[in-house]
């Protein structure tokens, strides 16, 4: 798999994958969303996709395998993340952790139609993106609300790996994946901590000396292993 990461444009809405173009969890105030079944969910969040765009700037970031194999047959993208000002995400004001910080956009969705391996992988990749267009716009802060997963509940994400029905255990975050790319905890909960991830320039400086120097430490490895072959046989 070779993956691509890209800024997701006013026309690029038919590239996100086929949930994140249905699921209004976070666009839609949940008092209207029993309402959902009875509306056009993908105009709706195409609607509001356009209207964080044009009032805010880019607001998501697209994965897409370029060697297509590996991309599921309803959708043209292997993951994608989206974000946005606080203000634009109706959802927000009814976690019991609210309110986001000032300082901050939040981060609402980081998915994945692949398998757990796989989709960890790209979920990481597209965070780094998401850094490094927040850096270079000079946001203090990235936030989001996680969730603590039951065991039933880590199964059912599991099982719908396409398009599954947007809830809690579905279009939430695990809080333990943003823990472990470096997200804190800034306001505690058994179910919804809400967490904050500090912004600064040497966040995209770090990922560049880091890819930097594992593209060096590859070409050494493969140098190396090219000088071997040359050596002839019972050569010392």
């Amino acid at each position: 798999m070779s993956i691509v990461v890209s800024t997701l444009t006013l026309g690029g809405f038919d590239a996100l994958p086929a949930h994140d173009r249905q699921c209004v969890f976070w666009t839609m105030d949940p008092a209207a969303s029993s309402t959902a079944t009875l509306v056009d969910t993908e105009f709706e969040k195409e609607a509001w996709l356009s209207m964080v765009m044009l009032e805010w700037g880019p607001c998501g970031q697209v994965a897409t395998d370029v060697a297509g194999a590996d991309v599921p047959a309803s959708s043209d993208s292997v993951g994608c993340a989206l974000y946005a000002p606080p203000g634009a995400v109706p959802r927000v004001a009814h976690f019991p952790t609210a309110p986001v910080s000032p300082d901050a956009v939040l981060l609402t969705s980081l998915y994945s139609p692949l398998s757990a391996e796989d989709g960890d992988g790209i979920r990481d990749t597209l965070l780094h993106a998401v850094v490094r267009d927040l850096v270079n716009r000079g946001v203090r802060a990235l936030e989001a609300f996680g969730v603590r997963l039951e065991d039933s509940e880590v199964e059912e994400r599991r099982s719908f790996i396409d398009t599954p029905p947007c809830g809690e255990a579905t279009c939430m975050i695990d809080a333990d994946f943003l823990e472990k790319y470096g997200f804190e905890v800034v306001a505690p909960h058994h179910r919804f901590p809400r967490l904050r991830l500090e912004l600064d320039r040497d966040h995209g400086w770090k990922e560049d000396v880091e890819a930097a120097l594992e593209r060096l430490l590859e070409a050494a490895a493969l140098t190396v292993v090219e000088a071997d072959a040359r050596v002839p046989v019972g050569a010392r």
